[in-house]
């Protein structure tokens, strides 16, 4: 039965969901790194990420009830929902939270921009895993090249004896790496979950985890409630857990997953204007000339992942491109 054609009206009301969808991925995902920034000279790590994610949770999950979707699933999709979100959102984005105390915050989106090398890399030696044409090496290559040129001025401070940079970038690629582990683990468990409410469950679980480990340090009793604190919470729950993941999703629903993969390279540079524009942070020469080897990196490692797909007819379910919701 041949396809009824959309209407003008529709059509347009459509292209207009997608450049509305486009914005908040490239906007809303971009402009986290600055509020995480933020709230991260404010408050404790553990406390932010738990309060994020114990609100934004309960609100994709009423958003998801209310288009009537089934919330609950089996006992072993729900515990592995629970794994996946402790491994994408305690072990990703504290690290990413903590990092960014002693980090600018454009310097930690593009180390966080790594993650695809991460995850073609973790690839190569999984049973089943997937293979990489020559482009993808390319960009292996290209991106350890980057990710030592972005790392060379917190090493040179180390030797100094100044070593909080380092650590700090340390801990950041290692919740990267938790989170690449995490986005090959829900590739390939397929979870007979909608994206949405699987979402609204890590966010949720990952959120009462995040909690008890800022009340297990004490964080909770070095809390200082500020103005600019808050707002970077309340930013961070809107714009980067609710309308950056959903407009994500809907993308990949309309839009074709090549033009949705951009965001993996757009996000690092939004990131980097906004933090020398709002905050005045400046990059070192090696770090910028990092920035354009990562950027790289990541484009011919996506493509080449989207083109490998596209031979074998497989529709990549994640991009790979750590969302910092």
């Amino acid at each position: 039965m041949p396809a009824v054609p959309q209407t003008a009206p529709t059509a347009a009301k459509e292209r207009l969901a997608v450049v509305f969808a486009f914005a908040c991925v490239y906007i809303f995902w971009g402009s986290t790194y600055l509020a995480i920034r933020i709230g991260a000279s404010e408050l404790p790590a553990f406390f932010l990420a738990g309060t994020r994610f114990l609100i934004a949770g309960p609100l994709m999950l009423l958003f998801c009830w209310l288009r009537g979707m089934r919330l609950v699933g089996s006992l072993r999709s729900m515990l592995w929902t629970v794994a996946l979100g402790v491994l994408l959102l305690t072990a990703g984005n504290v690290g990413l939270v903590y990092g960014e105390k002693y980090l600018a915050s454009g310097l930690a989106s593009l180390l966080i921009a790594i993650v695809p090398v991460y995850i073609a890399l973790l690839e190569l030696f999984l049973p089943g895993g997937e293979s990489l044409p020559r482009r993808g090496w390319l960009g292996l290559f290209f991106g350890f090249i980057g990710l030592g040129a972005l790392l060379w001025p917190s090493v040179h401070e180390g030797f100094k004896g100044d070593r909080t940079r380092l650590i700090a970038a340390a801990v950041l690629l290692l919740g990267a790496l938790g989170w690449s582990v995490g986005s090959i683990a829900s590739r390939r468990l397929h979870l007979p979950l909608n994206p949405f409410v699987a979402a609204g469950w890590q966010m949720v679980f990952a959120g009462i985890v995040n909690s008890f480990i800022a009340f297990a340090y004490g964080q909770y009793a070095h809390i200082h409630i500020t103005s600019s604190g808050v707002g970077a919470l309340v930013y961070l729950i809107t714009g980067g857990s609710f309308l950056g993941y959903t407009g994500y999703i809907y993308l990949l629903e309309h839009v074709p997953v090549a033009k949705v993969a951009t965001y993996a390279y757009v996000n690092p540079l939004v990131a980097v204007l906004l933090g020398a524009v709002v905050l005045g942070e400046r990059l070192e020469v090696t770090e910028y000339i990092g920035m354009a080897i990562v950027v790289l990196a990541v484009f011919l490692i996506t493509t080449a992942k989207i083109d490998s797909a596209s031979e074998h007819k497989i529709v990549p379910k994640s991009l790979g491109q750590m969302p910092v919701e």
